[in-house]
């Protein structure tokens, strides 16, 4: 790995971690990420559901380190509270809203027939 790259590396896993130690939805997001893989693996999940979930996980992670990304951003440039920093705000929540909202959705179209042969 050249010196650039490495640099871009540390930045980015820098900034992964100061995500992870100070957004408490972030943690919860990969909290239950895990509890999600796990379960897959308990109840032997097809590789390829297992590989929607993935990217469905990945989907709301990226949603919620954008949104993190764009809270942080506009609290910088925003002295004051204005209508227009708050949209920004309300709008980056509501795309890690609506990446929850169908992971939840794809989850149990694929873990249903899973958990129903269980009972």
């Amino acid at each position: 790995m050249q010196d650039k790259e490495k640099q871009s590396f540390i930045c980015a896993m820098r900034g992964w971690i100061k995500a992870m130690r100070e957004e408490r939805h972030l943690r919860f997001h990969s909290v239950v990420a895990v509890l999600v893989l796990v379960a897959a693996t308990l109840l032997d999940v097809s590789r390829v559901e297992v590989a929607i979930l993935c990217l469905t996980i990945a989907l709301v992670l990226v949603a919620e380190l954008i949104n993190t990304a764009i809270e942080k951003y506009v609290d910088f440039l925003s002295i004051k509270k204005h209508p227009k920093a708050a949209f920004a705000k309300d709008v980056a929540a509501g795309a890690v809203l609506v990446a929850a909202f169908f992971s939840v959705l794809i989850g149990i179209i694929i873990f249903y027939p899973y958990i129903r042969q269980l009972f």
